[in-house]
């Protein structure tokens, strides 16, 4: 789960799993595979940036178990 702030400044908090795409257009639009569309205030690439932290955080911890 990734968290992610909407346009009204509140927080969301996402599976990033079920994100199918991100647009900006110019704000940055979040797509789920569920037909859903969050309007956020990160960029496109921040939120793939913490998409990859948070899936990195999981790959540390099945390594270190």
């Amino acid at each position: 789960m990734i968290q992610l702030t909407r346009i009204n400044q509140k927080p969301l908090v996402v599976n990033s799993d079920l994100i199918e795409h991100i647009e900006t257009t110019p704000d940055t639009v979040v797509t789920m595979t569920t037909g859903e569309k969050f309007v956020v205030l990160e960029e496109a690439a921040e939120v793939v940036e913490k998409v990859v932290a948070f899936r990195r955080r999981l790959h540390d911890r099945e390594v270190s178990n």
